[in-house]
């Protein structure tokens, strides 16, 4: 556990099934790993900035007031990790997270955040964020979650991943929706096909598609995706 009893470390966790891998498969970060801190109080700043360059392990680049300093600095900085607060005048973390989701090389992010909104850990792991970490932390937390974050894991608050994924049955036709509930059903291809009154081919062609919008290579899997849904 990275993050004390109030954070989780997901690791290389699976968001589909909620699931977690262990350690293995773990790369140890380069250090000194180079980090880009952004936040709008100048004294929390500072303290971050006292913080790293105690640490051998970080280099910090860039110190940023607001968030669109920060996202310009990205584009000609060698940032590895940034840390940045939930609230960014003129923009939100929200908006530079969806902004570097479009960049082909990109830092992780930690959100560091005293915000009251309890859906910002939730918001930031859906937006591809890799942390997030209150501020009430001790400064040798947040330093651990730091490079385990370099270091490839994922560091949340307990996180209910149902709620943060969006439903994928939403992307599904009210007939393959018929045809998944069918399959929950046991059918088999030749008793789908009489009584969805097409050839057998069809019912084939229909899973295909299926499966390839619900991102399974199977029946069970589709079937076990279905029932989860309807938790």
């Amino acid at each position: 556990m990275t993050g004390g009893a109030n954070h989780r470390n997901l690791g290389h966790m699976d968001t589909r099934s909620g699931c977690e891998a262990g350690p293995a498969g773990r790369l140890p970060p380069i250090f000194p790993v180079n980090i880009a801190v952004a936040d709008k109080n100048p004294m929390v700043l500072r303290a971050l900035e006292a913080l790293l360059t105690m640490d051998r392990r970080f280099n910090l680049l860039l110190m940023a007031s607001d968030g669109a300093h920060f996202l310009s600095s990205l584009a000609h900085l060698p940032v590895s990790l940034g840390v940045i607060g939930w609230e960014l005048p003129p923009i939100r973390a929200t908006e530079i997270l969806q902004a570097l989701a479009k960049r082909p090389a990109r830092p992780k992010i930690v959100v560091y955040s005293g915000t009251k909104d309890t859906t910002a850990p939730a918001e930031t792991l859906r937006l591809g964020g890799a942390g997030f970490v209150s501020k009430l932390s001790p400064p040798e937390r947040l330093l651990e979650v730091f490079a385990a974050v370099a270091a490839g894991d994922m560091v949340f608050p307990f996180v209910d991943i149902h709620k943060v994924r969006p439903d994928p049955l939403t992307s599904l036709t009210h007939r393959e929706r018929d045809l998944l509930a069918a399959l929950e059903s046991g059918q088999s291809n030749a008793q789908l096909a009489r009584d969805f009154g097409v050839s057998i081919n069809t019912v084939k062609f229909h899973l295909r598609n299926l499966f390839g919008k619900l991102d399974v290579r199977n029946r069970t899997q589709a079937i076990c995706l279905y029932l989860e849904t309807r938790r």
